[in-house]
């Protein structure tokens, strides 16, 4: 056993003695030690009912013959770091997160590993600490929250980033807004449509990492306990087999990742962790994959933020599995990858079955390319992201001026205020990973737009990024950013800028003439910060269109 270099032989009697002293018996210590990786924390709505999950998890573990010991790990809340300066820490946790696994699973040398993520940079930072230390591992996550009800229609933490807007535009009084704060989020569980979260969750599952069901089986029920069980149950079978991670995260399982991506219109912040997972995997995962993969697989799924169904309905219309078979049927899923089933992923799909109308059939999808697109052009030389399932088809070519602002604070402003008006482009820089620092998440800007009615009649381009809740016509990740002087530095007011979604282009349509004076005078930004995490995060971290890794 790996737990061997720790415990067993006459020189690690010392060592023993402190395993004793942890309160465990020499039985206990004889078994295979299976670390439990939990994010729980008190303040992550995704992660306040983590410690039951845990619970669930080590009662697997030691029904299987294992001894579960658990640590824990970071996790930063995206909706509530959302507009103000904590959002600049919440992508670069990732980093952190993955880190400190490395160092407590290395230090203290586990047979196996059960990760327990929920939330939107959790999952990532744990699935790249699983392909860097390679140690079998199976994961679960802490399962969606439900939908809220307000009216007898389903509301989720999207209604109220949307609801300033239209308390903003007079569309909504203050009372209203308040009965909704209450209503939108009901419990426990990450934010109940396709966000990153559930997104990322989801993609655990047919990367072959998490159980079927790990992406959708909802927080608060017994079904997600009975999971957390069988996951711990079944991480006694994946050490016994010595099935790793990167035996399972191959360049196929990628593959069938970013196919299920596309066929579910997922968040946009998987452009920038399935490239992170890969890297630290050792699978070469370019961004024009994501564009191969699209161009073939069909869009079948509409949750919201691009459609009115929630995570419960996908899971009761037959989850992740069902989605897969579809595409499997269809020849857009390699059905010979592995999991930690210890099946391949055909043999799990084997008699699954899409129910009801959330799943669309393969014969019949809402478009016949992915719900995400890759953009190229002179704004974006090395590509830029949106999610187009959720785009007003009106809105599918645009051009209009730019509307220029550095920073998602004086967007916000400006925004709210009545300065953006039907037909701008609305450019917000110095928001990439090194820019910012950080690469903020900005809901705030597009959900206002959306409140105010603005959504189908404005586009928006950042050099940062974009929560999955976010819809419009937002284009993020532009690369290079700003602040690697980038063209998106170099946009002026008024400028013309194109946008073509089904071209998969955007263009700044400015003379290179121009843009060789406006280069010649560009100065960059100075940044925010001039020490701590952030200041070193910004001098490591890589481009947008590399999955903004840390280089060093």
């Amino acid at each position: 056993m790996r737990s061997d270099r720790a415990k067993s032989g006459l020189e690690r009697a010392p060592h023993r003695s402190l395993f004793y002293a942890a309160g465990l018996t020499p039985e206990e210590l004889n078994r295979p030690l299976i670390g439990v990786v939990n994010a729980y924390n008190e303040i992550v709505p995704g992660h306040v009912h983590l410690d039951r999950i845990a619970e669930g998890v080590k009662a697997g573990v030691r029904t299987a013959g294992g001894t579960p010991l658990s640590f824990n790990t970071i996790g930063v809340c995206d909706g509530i770091a959302m507009g103000h300066p904590g959002m600049r820490f919440s992508l670069p946790s990732r980093e952190l997160i993955a880190d400190s696994i490395e160092v407590m699973a290395m230090a203290h040398p586990f047979d196996g590993l059960v990760f327990i993520p929920n939330c939107d940079k959790i999952v990532p930072g744990m699935l790249m600490a699983a392909a860097r230390l390679n140690v079998p591992a199976v994961f679960v996550s802490g399962g969606p929250m439900m939908a809220g009800r307000h009216r007898g229609e389903d509301i989720d933490v999207k209604t109220m980033f949307e609801a300033v807007g239209q308390v903003q535009a007079g569309k909504m009084d203050r009372a209203t807004l308040e009965v909704l704060e209450l209503a939108a989020c009901p419990g426990c569980g990450s934010c109940a449509g396709l966000f990153t979260a559930n997104t990322m969750n989801c993609l655990t599952e047919a990367l072959g990492m998490g159980l079927p069901g790990n992406g959708t089986v909802p927080a608060v029920t017994a079904a997600r306990t009975r999971l957390a069980k069988e996951a711990g149950a079944q991480i006694m079978e994946v050490v016994q087999r010595d099935i790793r991670p990167r035996d399972v995260m191959t360049e196929k399982a990628f593959e069938n990742a970013i196919a299920v991506d596309m066929a579910i219109g997922g968040s946009t912040n998987t452009v920038l962790h399935l490239p992170a997972v890969a890297h630290a995997a050792g699978v070469p995962l370019p961004l024009d994959s994501f564009d191969a993969v699209s161009a073939r697989t069909p869009y079948l799924v509409k949750l919201s933020p691009s459609g009115p169904y929630h995570m419960q309905d996908l899971d009761e219309a037959g989850g992740i599995p069902a989605v897969m078979a579809e595409l499997h049927r269809g020849g857009r899923l390699d059905g010979d990858a592995l999991t930690v089933t210890g099946r391949s992923v055909a043999e799990n799909l084997a008699g699954t079955e899409r129910v009801g109308p959330v799943i669309q059939s393969f014969e019949e999808p809402h478009s016949a390319q992915g719900g995400i697109a890759v953009l190229r052009g002179s704004l974006a030389p090395q590509g830029a992201v949106v999610k187009a399932g959720a785009v007003s088809p009106k809105m599918m070519v645009h051009q209009g001026p730019a509307r220029v602002y550095d920073g998602e604070e004086s967007a916000m402003e400006a925004i709210l205020s009545g300065e953006v008006e039907a037909g701008d482009v609305v450019v917000i820089r110095y928001e990439g990973p090194r820019g910012g620092p950080g690469m903020r998440e900005m809901l705030m800007p597009t959900s206002a737009l959306a409140g105010m009615g603005l959504d189908d009649r404005v586009a928006l381009v950042t050099d940062g990024r974009f929560s999955g809740a976010t819809r419009g016509a937002s284009v993020c990740h532009v690369s290079p950013e700003a602040v690697r002087g980038g063209v998106i530095g170099l946009v002026e007011n008024g400028d013309p800028i194109s946008l073509d979604i089904p071209a998969k282009r955007l263009e700044l349509l400015v003379s290179e003439d121009e843009l060789d004076r406006r280069r010649a005078a560009w100065q960059p930004r100075p940044p925010d910060v001039d020490g701590g995490y952030l200041a070193r995060y910004a001098a490591a971290v890589s481009s947008a269109s590399e999955g903004a890794v840390l280089m060093a």
